[in-house]
């Protein structure tokens, strides 16, 4: 009985003519007459009620199930799907509450649809989380009513369904693409010229105009009475590390996503892209501290032992110890490698503060040092204006998008590689960084 109860619900219409109902009670104290059909209307209501509630609590004619992937990607839509089942002979009006976890903070979740009678249904939402970790669903609450929804039932499935978000792999296989190789242009993929030279031989192959006459062959040539030329392939099994800094200035969120996430997104899409080319991948994370130090691999299991890593990274946004960093990189990191540096500088008295660590690095390793523009700055920057405030405002902004541009100079002045990207450009920008670098063999 307790079970019926609390699945018992009324629609607005019955309040509706409740109210009615009570206003005619009322005028029959004056008017006598309306109260034999106030009564006769009320027990007619009744009837009804009753009639709905005994077609709606019959046994369980309805059944609803979610669908949830086995992981969330950060920063994506994930899809969420939902199977309803109507064993009702008649069709029925349907309101969906799910509880969606509290990191949304969607406290307005509605979906309301009608769904016929003896048939099945299935509808989609998507759900676009900005930070990783556990992300835990309640119920699934289905209200059933008649055409009339004066009454509704209440279903409740799948309690307590868990999701873990990781960086975002949607994004990883999105850009998978520039993994692929320049040979693929017999498949109509357009061929782009490297500039530099690897040593790393392939195969021989005929002279064609455009090749490299360094590389003719010719032993090669004086057999085959032609132009032969010697074919090189980018170097693999070359080491790049991932150092991304989880420090105070990471903390600074872009479109709800933090510079800290942007950047394990990025590194889980470039690792993708390095592994693919062949390279040895690895990575750590640096603060106060150093942490979740993963050595450089190959392995094609290395990219899942990567992931898992990056999603339990943590930070207390403390500042970064770029000392620490170098002193860490001496000691493990031994091989000529690319580092792949994922930081950020607001002003170039901070980035100043720490070029001697980036120098000493950059001695040892290709360092490439790959730090943000401040997007909200540039709308200020290009907005228009006639008030003096916003005019200091504006001015402002320009000085701060002016030291980005010299901190760049600055770094190149020293040898250091740099991007300097918007946030939503990072991934891209990196991986072309990264092929850049292959293409001209700087490694």
């Amino acid at each position: 009985m307790r079970q019926f109860f609390s699945s018992l619900y009324f629609g607005r219409l019955v309040y509706t003519i409740l109210f009615g109902l009570s206003g005619l009670f009322l005028l029959s104290f004056w008017f006598q007459s309306l109260y034999l059909t106030s009564f006769g209307l009320l027990i007619i209501f009744i009837g009804i009620l009753v009639i709905e509630i005994v077609r709606l609590f019959t046994g369980k004619k309805f059944s609803a199930e979610r669908i949830l992937p086995e992981k969330f990607s950060n920063s994506d839509e994930n899809e969420v799907k939902l199977y309803l089942k109507n064993k009702y002979a008649f069709s029925i009006h349907l309101e969906i509450i799910d509880e969606i976890p509290e990191q949304f903070q969607k406290r307005d979740f509605l979906k309301t649809m009608r769904v016929s009678g003896i048939s099945k249904k299935d509808f989609t939402y998507t759900l676009t989380p900005v930070k990783r970790g556990e992300y835990k669903f309640g119920y699934l609450n289905c209200y059933v009513s008649t055409k009339s929804k004066l009454v509704k039932r209440r279903y409740r499935f799948e309690n307590e369904a868990l999701v873990k978000v990781y960086p975002s792999f949607i994004q990883m296989r999105a850009l998978d693409f520039l993994s692929i190789d320049q040979k693929m242009s017999q498949y109509g993929m357009k061929k782009i010229r490297k500039i530099g030279h690897t040593m790393e031989f392939e195969q021989i192959k005929n002279y064609v105009i455009g090749d490299d006459i360094r590389t003719i062959n010719w032993k090669a040539t004086a057999k085959h009475d032609q132009l032969m030329v010697n074919q090189y392939q980018d170097e693999k099994s070359q080491p790049i590390y991932n150092l991304i800094d989880v420090g105070r200035v990471m903390k600074m969120p872009f479109e709800g996503l933090s510079l800290l996430d942007y950047s394990i997104n990025s590194a889980l899409a470039f690792s993708n892209i390095a592994l693919k080319k062949k390279d040895k991948v690895g990575m750590l994370t640096f603060a106060d501290t150093i942490e979740n130090f993963v050595p450089a691999n190959s392995k094609k299991t290395h990219l899942n032992t990567l992931l898992e890593t990056l999603y339990g990274i943590n930070s207390n946004f403390l500042v970064s110890d770029f000392n620490r960093l170098y002193a860490h990189s001496r000691r493990k990191i031994t091989q000529r490698s690319l580092l792949m540096m994922y930081t950020n500088f607001e002003h170039i008295t901070s980035l100043k503060r720490q070029l001697p660590y980036l120098q000493a690095l950059a001695k040892s390793h290709l360092l490439v040092v790959i730090f943000f523009e401040n997007t909200e700055l540039d709308e200020l920057a290009n907005k228009s204006t006639n008030k003096l405030t916003e005019i200091y405002e504006k001015t402002i902004a320009q000085e701060f998008i002016y030291n980005k541009q010299l901190m760049v100079k600055e770094l190149e002045k020293n040898g250091i590689q740099t991007v300097l990207t918007k946030p939503k450009d990072l991934s891209v920008n990196a991986i072309n960084k990264y092929l850049e670098i292959k293409a001209k063999g700087l490694l």
